[in-house]
């Protein structure tokens, strides 16, 4: 038997993915990739210097971006707790590890921006050392988002798996979660073992599985309803 307060979640977490994604996709195409050169942070941070308010417009965009993921995994966590509490206690945990080294991130572009503002003695480094100095802030700041992404696609995965077993979706759906969250992990693991590989295969594609996967149940959530175990139990007898 689904409770009222699963239903809520439900709805609080598609709701939740909709609004928080929506928000970074805006504020990442227009106030951060135009400024963002892949795999040099040297170079992005030069262009950072003309642009520190659009960079801290992105930069509290992500800020809202982090607290909506706290709340989507909390609503998972609600949701799936009946099914199988350990499984997706440690899913909310991985999730939890994934925002905290998201706002990791995010502190390191502020530093970033606070070495290209020279301020101190700073200023005796020059230019080109601060540039150098804020690349290597923003290198630091990618190296820690990718580690996140190996615990987010775990918990991911976590939770997938637990969506298969309750089957309050299609299976079908749950399994794609579960391989999806699995590459995104993989490729997260392969970044930090092998920075080439980033070259190799581009990080465009790292989160597009998942995406796709977090999107279809968003969209189920919010326009089909839950289904029990019982029901989907009861439903061939009744035939």
């Amino acid at each position: 038997m689904i409770e009222r307060a699963q239903r809520s979640a439900a709805k609080i977490f598609a709701v939740t993915y909709l609004l928080s994604m929506a928000i970074l996709m805006v504020v990442f195409s227009r106030f951060y990739a135009p400024y963002l050169v892949w795999e040099n942070g040297e170079e992005t941070a030069r262009h950072f210097l003309h642009h520190e308010e659009a960079i801290r417009i992105y930069l509290a965009g992500a800020f809202v971006h982090g607290v909506g993921m706290i709340v989507l995994l909390t609503a998972l966590y609600v949701l799936l707790r009946p099914v199988n509490r350990g499984i997706a206690l440690c899913a909310a945990f991985s999730r939890m590890i994934y925002v905290v080294f998201w706002f990791i991130f995010i502190l390191d572009m502020m530093g970033a921006l606070r070495f290209l503002a020279g301020a101190g003695a700073l200023r005796g480094f020059g230019p080109d050392g601060l540039a150098a100095l804020a690349g290597a802030q923003l290198d630091a700041g990618r190296d820690a988002y990718y580690i996140g992404l190996v615990f987010s696609g775990l918990g991911s995965a976590l939770f997938a798996w637990v969506l298969f077993q309750s089957r309050y979706i299609p299976r079908v759906l749950a399994l794609w979660g579960v391989l999806s969250a699995v590459y995104e992990g993989f490729c997260g693991f392969a970044y930090l073992l092998h920075p080439r590989f980033g070259v190799m295969h581009s990080p465009n594609w790292y989160e597009l599985p998942p995406m796709t996967f977090d999107l279809l149940l968003c969209f189920w959530l919010l326009f089909r309803r839950l289904k029990s175990q019982e029901t989907v139990l009861a439903s061939p007898s009744a035939a």
